[in-house]
């Protein structure tokens, strides 16, 4: 009898061949240019690394700064989530959802909002340069603190939403025991609390440490003489030396995974309590009315502040080009930017380059994430740990490593090597913004493929369902609602993604990140605040939209 594999088996083998193709290859690439001089092989490159003071010194910084920026991002992000979460105050809903909606501003455009709110010669240095008399402006947002400030904003989001959601879980009953047994406030936030939101508390601070690895925005903005590798890695590619390049690209990486193993063994060696039945997820009150207006003032006050940046490049976004110079606040506003945004096609190609390749990047990580979930939840195979740590390789990987690995790769037309020539063509980016978000749409996969009993799947067989309708008519309906969140989630994060967008752009292919960059260099704050708007808009519409229908269960 003639042996034929199985569907399951043979989507296996393509799943994964792609992986490595397109995940594990090109890293694997370019560790080989950094062992390599021409033809020969040399550690050359490795030797320079480690004798470049500057070097030195961008390793350093990468890792103490991503450290410091998950410190400063819990120290904002934890409070917030128990002022919200356990306290009753008036507004505490909505207010509570206001306070995350840095998680939809972009890298960039967080950085320019800074820029005008918080840089010499933004609304603030200049009041109280005004206030003050001074001659000049009173800071400069410039190096480390700069860079830190804006990694604080743009990432407590995640301490918020993780340990927002850990708290809503997590049970009553095992703080007032111990308030029952004599311990204190602090005694049991420290000993009861503090260690039940420890995996929300670590996985945020995860999430917080690679991406600020990976961060570029703030650091090329904002960092002036302070050196990080994620903008070593681009000077390099710059000035055309390629092997150091390679070489920051591996180091990079290396202690981004390197952390990650860390704190997985951490994870693995610790024992976490239940969090119980989700009896904590109404507010505590605050005693008296009194008190609990106090909160609501608060929390007014916390939220306005923390939504100044928005409102900042919303009203900059109405400042026609060269009318705001020496000025404290704009004298002319218009809609002018908004028009030129539209009526423009220089203007407009960026808008719709970004659309486009969002899209299709999206398309195919909905359709490999369906495909790898499918197979790490229901099969067992040799290749499964493979795959499931294919998958997760991309998260570990900063967004300037990932762009100097396709770079690098599909930078020759070699079909027997697995190399085509994709630099400098439109694929590139949308190739990019795909492998960046493997994880994100596959784990939301997992999860949908976990809630449901296999049971059905089996039933449909068992009918005479071939496996194509079981998985078309029986599987995809019961996970499309949470593949459409991971969907969402990676549709908005590609329409405003720059670290991999600066390295691999042409003219052609501009993206809106690299025409917000462009209109920065031409002293056009508002048409560059229009595009930060518009993105922004854009991106809330989307994921509102979407998530609506996802939790109406109103997709397929």
């Amino acid at each position: 009898m003639r042996w034929r594999p199985s569907p399951a088996g043979l989507i296996g083998a393509v799943v994964i061949f792609l992986l490595v193709w397109l995940v594990l290859y090109p890293n694997l690439f370019v560790l080989m240019d950094s062992l390599r001089e021409g033809a020969e092989w040399t550690t050359q490159h490795y030797a320079r690394f480690a004798q470049s003071r500057s070097e030195r010194e961008a390793l350093w910084n990468s890792v103490w700064i991503s450290a410091a920026s998950v410190l400063f991002s819990g120290l904002i992000g934890v409070p917030l989530a128990f002022l919200f979460t356990r306290y009753d105050f008036p507004g505490r809903s909505m207010l509570g959802g206001l306070v995350a909606l840095p998680v939809l501003l972009p890298p960039l455009v967080g950085v320019i909002a800074f820029l005008f709110l918080y840089g010499e010669s933004g609304f603030l240095a200049r009041i109280i340069q005004g206030v003050l008399g001074l001659e000049r402006p009173p800071w400069r947002l410039t190096g480390p603190w700069a860079i830190l400030l804006v990694h604080a904003y743009t990432m407590y989001v995640y301490f918020y939403l993780f340990t927002s959601a850990a708290l809503a879980r997590l049970d009553r009953g095992y703080a007032e025991a111990a308030y029952a047994l004599g311990a204190s406030r602090f005694s049991t936030f420290r000993r009861v609390t503090l260690p039940m939101l420890g995996p929300a508390l670590t996985g945020a601070g995860l999430l917080v440490f690679m991406t600020s690895m990976g961060s570029f925005s703030a650091p090329y903005i904002f960092g002036g003489g302070f050196r990080v590798l994620s903008t070593q890695i681009f000077v390099s590619k710059l000035n055309g030396d390629l092997g150091v390049a390679a070489v920051e690209t591996v180091i990079l990486a290396a202690a981004s995974i390197l952390f990650l193993a860390l704190m997985q063994y951490y994870e693995s060696r610790r024992e976490y309590t239940a969090v119980g039945k989700g009896t904590g997820a109404a507010g505590e009150g605050a005693g008296t009315g009194r008190g609990r207006v106090g909160l609501g003032i608060l929390a007014w006050m916390l939220t306005l502040f923390l939504l100044l940046p928005h409102f900042t490049v919303l009203l900059v976004s109405f400042v026609p080009e060269g009318t705001w110079t020496t000025q404290l606040f704009p004298p002319v506003y218009s809609g002018e930017n908004y028009v030129d945004l539209f009526s423009r096609p220089e203007m407009l190609t960026p808008i719709v380059n970004s659309l486009q390749m969002a899209t299709i990047a999206t398309i195919a990580n909905v359709i490999l994430a369906f495909l790898a979930a499918y197979l790490l939840v229901r099969k067992s195979f040799r290749g499964k740990a493979v795959l499931g740590a294919l998958v997760i390789l991309p998260w570990a990987l900063p967004g300037t490593v990932l762009a100097m690995a396709l770079a690098t790769t599909f930078s020759a037309n070699e079909p027997l090597a697995g190399r085509f020539l994709l630099v400098g063509t439109f694929t590139i980016l949308p190739l990019a913004y795909f492998v960046r978000n493997i994880p994100l749409v596959t784990r939301a996969a997992l999860t949908s493929f976990r809630q449901f009993d296999p049971a059905l799947e089996e039933a449909s067989a068992s009918l005479g369902a071939t496996w194509t309708t079981t998985m078309r008519r029986v599987a995809l309906p019961l996970v499309l609602p949470g593949l459409a969140a991971g969907a969402l989630l990676a549709f908005v994060t590609a329409l405003g993604e720059f670290v991999a967008s600066i390295l691999l752009y042409t003219q052609r292919t501009r993206p809106i990140s690299i025409a917000i960059l462009s209109q920065l260099r031409e002293f056009d704050f508002g048409g560059a605040a229009a595009y930060g708007v518009f993105l922004i808009v854009l991106m809330a519409i989307v994921f509102l939209f979407g998530y609506s229908k996802v939790s109406d269960g109103r997709i397929g």
